[in-house]
């Protein structure tokens, strides 16, 4: 079971992923490069195992559902800081 979830979490991961890689094919709006790519996947890929981290280690539903959605909350922080700046820091993408 526990095997099971890690994998669903990559190859979620990984779809994500290929989604840009697969729209860059069909059009120019989208221009990532392997920079972009690799930010993405650490992104991705550490929140994903981060959360499957914690569903391992802790025992408790509460702080389980908590620190989850304190992840989740970090990723989106982050990920809206690198494609629009909203906190205005020198590595923003605007």
């Amino acid at each position: 079971m526990k095997n099971r979830r890690l994998i669903i979490i990559v190859a979620a991961a990984t779809v994500l992923l290929s989604i840009p890689f697969i729209a860059m094919q069909f059009t120019s709006e989208v221009n990532w490069d392997l920079r972009d790519f690799l930010i993405m996947g650490f992104l991705l890929y550490g929140t994903g195992l981060m959360c499957e981290f914690v569903l391992r280690k802790i025992k408790s539903v509460q702080y389980r559902i908590i620190l989850c959605g304190a992840i989740l909350f970090m990723l989106f922080l982050i990920w809206a800081e690198l494609a629009v700046g909203i906190f205005g820091t020198p590595f923003a993408g605007s």
